[in-house]
């Protein structure tokens, strides 16, 4: 994870938060860019089909939090600092949700 500034989906404005790195190492190898989703701390935030609160939130270095399927794509050199990382369990279960998401295998 890492703490970068997130845009507002309807663009109203901005907020730094932690975000998870969803791209694979391949394409941050080949490309400028790299994909990433927003980790919230509301809770009550309109969720998004794959959405997952995040049970292990403490050893990411989070407060109660939930990781969104709302995808975006910024710059690498706009990656904030390092955080910690989600528990394998966490990854695991936001993976199948952003696959749901996505429509995929």
């Amino acid at each position: 994870m890492v703490l970068m500034p997130v845009g507002f989906t309807d663009r109203s404005g901005i907020k730094r938060r932690p975000a998870v790195i969803v791209s694979s190492d391949g394409y941050n190898a080949e490309s400028p860019d790299v994909m990433i989703v927003s980790i919230t701390g509301n809770l009550q935030a309109l969720r998004h089909p794959g959405d997952h609160v995040i049970r292990h939130w403490r050893a990411a270095g989070l407060r109660p939090s939930l990781a969104q399927t709302k995808i975006a794509t910024v710059e690498a050199p706009a990656l904030g600092r390092r955080l910690g990382r989600l528990a394998l369990e966490d990854l695991a279960a936001f993976d199948r949700g952003l696959r749901d998401a996505l429509d995929l295998p």
